[in-house]
This record gives C-alpha cells, structure tokens and sequence, in this order.
C-alpha cells in the first residue's frame, strides 16, 4: 500500500501568503473608510432636501416650532395641492418646458457643432479661437448683464421668450470644451476614411460623431436642462407678462412684504425639484458615462 504525499509549502511561500491577506486587509479598510466618508457627504445633500420636504407637509404653526422639528406630527399632504392651486402652476409648467426644450436643442446641437469643428478640422488661427472662447469664461455673467438687456430691449426683445431660447443656439464655452476633450478621443483615422469615401463635414458629424459621442451629448443636455429649468434671474430680467413666467418666477407667489407662507413654499418647490430628479434618474448611466472623456474609445 502507497503512503500518501503530503505537499509542504516553501518557507518563501509564507511571506507572499501574509502579505496578500495584509493587502486584503487594507483594502477592505480603505473600502470601510470610503463607504463612511461617502456616506457623510451624502448626508449634507440629502438632510437639506429631507427637511425641505417635512416642512412641505407640516401645518403652519409647525413650520415655525421651536425647535424645528425632523418628523412632523401630522403629514398635511395637501399643501402641495393647495400650492399648486394658488397660482397657475399649470401654465408656468406649460412655460418652463418650452425654455427647457429649447434650451436643450440648442446646447447639443450648436455646442457639438462648434466642438466639432475645434477638435477635428484644420483651419488658420484654429487654437487662438478656442483660446478666446475659453477666456470667456473667466468673464461673470453679471458684467454683461446690462449690456445684453440693453441689445435684447433695442431689437424688442424683451418680454418674449427669445433673450432665454437664443442664447443657447449660440454656444456655451464650457459645453465647447467638454465636448471638443470628448471628440479628442474619438480616431482620427475614422474622419480620414470618411474623408476618403466622399463625406463632407456636416455628414461625418451627423452619421459619425453624433452616434459615438451620445453619453457627451447627454450630459450637455442635462445639464442645459438644469440650468435652464432652475434660471429664475433670466426669466425675472426679461419676462414681464404673468401669462408668460416660468417655474421659479412663479414661486415668488409665496413671499410676502410681512410673511412667507413656508410650507406651501417648499411643497411647490418640492414639485418643481420633481422633474429635474426625473431627468437625472432616466439618464444616470448616459450622464456619467458623458462625464468620461475617454469614453468614445469605449467597445
């Protein structure tokens, strides 16, 4: 009968053995003290939108108790039809979604253009433009406001849509360069063979680029979405029809010269909130790919 083999580890084995599982160790701390440190700053968003939404549906004689309270006696779940009836939400929803819309169209379409253009064509003088388009930024929005509201009111543009839908259509220097760093990753020799097959520039954007650069593009439109859903100085400058106000300007319903009505306040703000959190949801995944600059040499 065969005795049985026994395999004995090298004595140079044991080391390699405790320094993985001291590697293990830490990386499962790292992961511990990630988890927690995430957590934390997750609760810094999230506690201002929890107690903007308990004070929605608290009485007003809650909404000032002291001290405040985290979990309301009674959930009043109509203020938020009440806020909604106070005013006309409906059109100023009506209102937004039309700003919104427009703007959305008008970031992807002009931004991925001019992108386009910085980041795959050849012309004279190519990065002193996108230097100067970038040196816009460090300009602030308030500098220009007068003279912008004085071009808008000399070509009567002032109480349309048009100084909110236009601008959009015309660029945005930070959505150029995001986009242009995105179709920097994008082959060249792709554009060359299209070149080659006889395809023009419009084409090569349109069929080429357009379907590679969606997650970009996404982005772009989320956060034009955002902005524009969310602008209450744009829409208080150059609306002055009631007929025609949007969302934010609406919710000035609320405050008074002697008391703000708290409650019925954040319920129509919480409904306001509602859609932007919507848009974020349906395309997370595109948004955070989007935020990727290497993400067109994905597959």
């Amino acid at each position: 009968m065969s005795t049985p083999h026994y395999s004995v580890p090298a004595p140079e084995a044991a080391p390699k053995l405790k320094r993985l599982s001291s590697v293990k160790k830490t990386n499962r701390m790292l992961k511990a003290v990630n988890f927690i440190l995430l957590s934390l700053f997750s609760l810094t968003v999230l506690l201002p939108m929890w107690f903007m939404f308990i004070t929605a549906v608290k009485t007003s004689q809650e909404v000032f108790a002291y001290p405040p309270t985290w979990w309301p006696t009674e959930f009043v779940w109509s203020n938020f039809g009440e806020a909604w009836q106070a005013a006309p939400f409906s059109g100023y929803l009506g209102n937004s979604v039309i700003v919104a819309a427009f703007a959305v169209v008008g970031s992807v379409l002009s931004n991925s253009l001019v992108a386009y253009g910085f980041a795959k064509m050849r012309f004279v003088g190519r990065n002193f433009w996108f230097a100067v388009i970038l040196a816009t930024m460090m300009i602030p929005g308030f500098v220009t406001m007068i003279p912008q509201y004085i071009l808008y009111a000399n070509i009567g543009w002032v109480g349309t849509f048009l100084p909110l839908i236009v601008p959009p259509f015309l660029g945005s220097a930070f959505f150029i360069f995001m986009l242009r760093q995105f179709y920097m990753t994008i082959p060249t020799e792709l554009i060359e063979s299209a070149y080659i097959d006889g395809a023009n520039n419009f084409y090569i954007w349109r069929k080429l680029i357009v379907p590679m650069s969606a997650p970009a593009l996404t982005t772009v439109g989320v956060l034009a979405f955002n902005g524009s859903w969310n602008d209450f100085l744009g829409p208080l400058l150059y609306l002055t029809d009631p007929a025609t106000f949007t969302l934010p300007i609406g919710l000035k319903v609320f405050i008074g010269q002697l008391n703000t009505q708290w409650n019925f306040l954040l319920a129509a703000s919480c409904m306001v909130l509602l859609p932007i959190i919507i848009v974020f949801l349906l395309f997370q995944r595109y948004f955070l790919e989007g935020m990727n600059l290497n993400g067109a040499l994905k597959g």
